[in-house]
C-alpha cells in the first residue's frame, strides 16, 4: 500500500481549461448593462488569488459578492464545463475512470458544479473536496460555507493533512494555493500545470513544469494516452512557415521553434540535433551531413512541392519520413506562368519601366496576342497538367513532353522527344523535378532547337537549366522573352543580395521563388504538410510521404502499436512474428510495404508486453528505426 501513488488535482485551469467562476459571471451576468467590468475584475482577482498576492479567502469573498449568481445558473454552468475539460484529461479520460481510486479533486471551486463534471470520469464524489455554496431563501448565491476547512486560507494543506493519505501523494494545479500542499510537506511533486494558463510565479515554486497530464504519466512511469508526452516533441520551422502550421503543430502539444530564413548546413546540423520534427521551404538543404546529426528526427516536412533540397535516400537510411505538397500551390503556380507568358509577349517588361522613365512609346512592335500560339510544357504533372488546362481555355495550342506516359487532359498533344517540342513551340515553359539528371536539361543545344523569338519560363527547379546558355540565347535575340522564378543559388535571407547572370537582360521577368507564394497556398500547405507529419506521429500512416512505403492506417484503439522500419530484405516480417509468438503477444492487426530501399510493418497487439520483446526487436539485423504508439 505505501507504493500507492496518489494524485491531487485542482479543477479550475487544470481538470477544465477554464476558470468556473468566470464562466458563472459570463452567465449570470448576461443581461447586466456592466458585465463587461464586472467579469475582467472577476478575472483580476482570480489571478491575484493565483498568484498568491491576495489571500484565498479575501479572493474568493469578492469574486461571490459581485458574480450574484442564482442556483438556476448551475446547470448550464455544468453543461458548459463539461465541454471545457482540458484536452490531455479527455485523451486519458479511460485511464482515470480505470484507476479513479488514485485521484483526488482538490479545489477552493465548489462541489455544486464540480462533482457532476468529475463523475463522467470515475471520480465519485467522496474523493472530491471542495468548498459549499450557501443560499438565501430565493436560491441566491450569498456566500460560501465558512466551516468548510476549504474556504479558509491555506485550506488544500489541511484538507491533505485530514486525509492521511498512505503512498506517495503528486500534486497538479496551475495556482499558488496548490503549491501550498507541498510547501507543508504533504506532497512528495508539485505539478506547475500549464496547459491551460502559465503563471510564471508558479512555475518558479514548482518541481516541474507539467504542458499535459501525459507528462506527469510519463514521469511516473504509468499507463496513459500517448507513449510519449508531445510536449517532449520539439519542431524546427524554417524559413518563414506560414503562422497557420505553426498554430496547428502548437494546438497538438509540440514545443515549436521558428527561424525566419533559411539555414546553413553548419548551422542546421548544429540546430537540428534534440528536434524531433523539421519544417523547410526550398532554400534549406537537408544534407546527409546534417541528418547524420539528427539523433530524434522523426520527420521532415517540405512546405512547397518539391523535395529534391533533401537527401532522401539518406533519410530513408535513417527511418525518417518526408512529406511535401504536391498540390497545394498548383494553381498559383499556374497562374504566375500564364501572367508572364502574356506580359513576355506583349514585351511589357521593358515598356513599363520606360513609362516610369517619362518615355512614351505607343508601338504594337514586338507585340503579340497568346491566343493561337502554340505553348510547349516540359513535364506534365500536376503543374504542367493544369497549366494546359489553362492555357487552352484561352486559345492555346497546348503539346507536352514527359518521360513518362500521362492521362492526358482536354486537346492537348504529347511529344515524342524534348526536340519535337522545342522546334514547334512559341512559349515553352519548364515544370519537372530536380533529380540529378534533370541537371542542365535545357542548355546551349535545346536552345538552338528553338524558334528564334520564342518565350521560356522556368518556375520549376533552378538546376534544370544552364542559365549562361539561357543568357546567351536572349543576348541574341533568339529567346524573345524570359520568366524566371528559380536559381540554381538561392539568398538564404531577404536579408541577402541575389546574385545571377540573367539581371539586367531586356523582356525578363526574375521573381524570388514565388511561383507558390500567395496566401491561399501558403495557406493550403500550412494545413496540408502539418497534418501529415501529425498522422504520421499519432498512428503511424505513411500516406503522401516522400521515399516511404505508402500505408493508410486506422486509429489505434484498445491496443499497442509496434512500428518497425528495416532494410527491404527477405524475412525480416518472419523475424519479426517470431519475437511476437515467443512472447505469446496475440497480433490484431498487422501491415507491411516495402520499396525498393526499406520496409514498414505496423503490427498491433492487443496486451501489455514485456520490454523485453521491444529489446528484441530492435535487435533485428535489418532495422532502422522502431517506435511503439498508444
Amino acid at each position: 500500500m505505501e507504493n500507492i501513488k496518489h494524485f491531487i488535482i485542482d479543477f479550475d485551469s487544470t481538470f477544465t481549461q477554464v476558470e468556473a467562476l468566470d464562466i458563472l459571471a459570463e452567465i449570470a451576468l448576461e443581461s447586466n448593462p456592466k458585465k463587461e467590468a464586472i467579469i475582467n475584475r472577476v478575472k483580476e482577482v482570480t489571478d491575484l488569488g493565483m498568484s498568491g498576492e491576495l489571500s484565498f479567502r479575501d479572493s474568493l469573498e469578492e469574486r461571490i459578492s459581485i458574480i450574484k449568481a442564482h442556483k438556476d445558473h448551475l446547470p448550464p454552468l455544468v453543461m458548459d464545463l463539461k465541454n471545457k475539460i482540458s484536452n490531455s484529461f479527455k485523451r486519458n479520460k479511460q485511464f482515470i475512470k480505470k484507476n479513479a481510486n488514485q485521484f483526488y479533486i482538490l479545489s477552493n471551486g465548489f462541489k455544486e458544479f464540480i462533482i457532476p463534471v468529475v463523475a463522467e470520469y470515475g471520480i465519485e464524489a467522496k474523493n472530491v473536496f471542495a468548498n459549499d455554496f450557501v443560499f438565501d431563501a430565493e436560491g441566491n448565491i450569498v456566500g460560501f460555507n465558512k466551516k468548510n476547512v476549504l474556504s479558509s486560507n491555506k485550506g488544500k494543506p489541511k484538507q491533505i493533512e485530514k486525509l492521511k493519505l498512505k503512498g506517495e501523494v503528486h500534486v497538479l494545479g496551475d495556482g499558488f494555493t496548490d503549491y501550498e500542499i507541498k510547501e507543508a510537506g504533504f506532497a512528495k511533486t508539485f505539478y506547475a500545470f500549464t496547459e491551460n494558463v502559465k503563471r510564471e510565479k508558479v512555475i518558479s515554486y514548482a518541481d516541474f513544469e507539467a504542458p499535459n497530464l501525459d507528462e506527469v504519466f510519463y514521469q511516473n512511469n504509468m499507463e496513459r494516452a500517448l507513449s510519449y508526452p508531445k510536449s517532449r516533441i520539439k519542431v524546427l520551422l524554417l524559413e518563414n512557415v506560414h503562422e497557420n502550421a505553426i498554430s496547428k503543430l502548437r494546438t497538438e502539444g509540440y514545443q515549436v521553434i521558428t527561424h525566419n530564413a533559411g539555414m546553413s548546413e553548419d548551422d542546421l546540423c548544429k540546430a537540428i540535433k534534440d528536434i524531433s520534427i523539421l519544417g523547410i521551404r526550398s532554400k534549406t538543404l537537408v544534407t546527409k551531413k546534417v541528418l547524420s546529426h539528427a539523433k530524434r528526427l522523426l520527420a521532415i516536412g517540405a512546405f512547397c512541392i518539391g523535395t529534391n533540397q533533401i537527401d532522401i535516400k539518406s533519410a530513408q537510411n535513417k527511418g525518417i519520413a518526408v512529406f511535401n505538397a504536391p498540390y497545394s500551390n498548383t494553381r498559383s503556380v499556374v497562374e504566375l506562368v500564364l501572367a508572364e507568358i502574356i506580359i513576355l509577349m506583349r514585351n511589357l517588361v521593358d515598356k513599363i519601366p520606360k513609362m516610369h522613365q517619362g518615355e512614351w512609346n505607343k508601338s504594337a512592335q514586338n507585340s503579340f496576342e497568346i491566343r493561337g500560339k502554340t505553348l510547349g510544357i516540359i513535364g506534365y504533372g500536376s503543374i504542367g497538367s493544369q497549366l494546359s488546362i489553362v492555357a487552352e481555355s484561352i486559345g492555346m495550342k497546348v503539346i507536352y513532353f514527359d518521360i513518362e506516359e500521362k492521362l492526358v487532359l482536354g486537346n492537348v498533344s504529347p511529344c515524342e522527344s524534348l526536340e519535337e517540342l522545342m522546334v514547334q513551340s512559341d512559349v515553352i515553359s519548364v515544370h519537372i523535378d530536380g533529380r540529378p539528371e534533370n541537371n542542365d536539361l535545357i542548355g546551349a543545344s535545346q536552345f538552338d532547337m528553338m524558334k528564334p523569338g520564342v518565350i521560356f519560363l522556368n518556375l520549376s527547379r533552378g538546376n534544370v537549366v544552364n542559365y549562361n546558355a539561357l543568357k546567351s540565347a536572349i543576348q541574341s535575340g533568339k529567346v524573345a522573352g524570359a520568366g524566371v522564378d528559380v536559381f540554381p543559388k538561392e539568398p538564404m535571407s531577404n536579408e541577402d543580395e541575389f546574385i545571377s547572370e540573367l539581371r539586367g537582360l531586356p523582356n525578363t521577368i526574375l521573381t524570388p521563388h514565388i511561383g507558390g507564394s500567395t496566401l491561399e497556398a501558403q495557406k493550403n500547405i500550412a494545413s496540408f504538410v502539418p497534418s501529415r507529419i501529425i498522422d504520421y506521429i499519432n498512428t503511424g500512416s505513411t500516406s503522401n510521404t516522400v521515399g516511404f512505403p505508402d500505408i493508410a492506417l486506422p486509429i489505434l484503439q484498445e491496443a499497442h502499436r509496434f512500428i518497425h522500419i528495416h532494410v527491404n530484405a527477405a524475412g525480416v516480417l518472419a523475424k519479426i512474428n517470431n519475437i511476437l509468438a515467443n512472447h505469446k503477444l496475440n497480433i490484431v492487426g498487422q501491415y507491411l510495404k516495402t520499396n525498393e530501399n526499406i520496409g514498414y510493418v505496423i503490427t498491433d497487439i492487443d496486451k501489455k508486453y514485456d520490454k523485453e520483446v521491444i529489446k528484441e526487436l530492435k535487435g533485428i539485423d535489418e532495422t532502422i528505426r522502431f517506435r511503439v504508439l498508444y
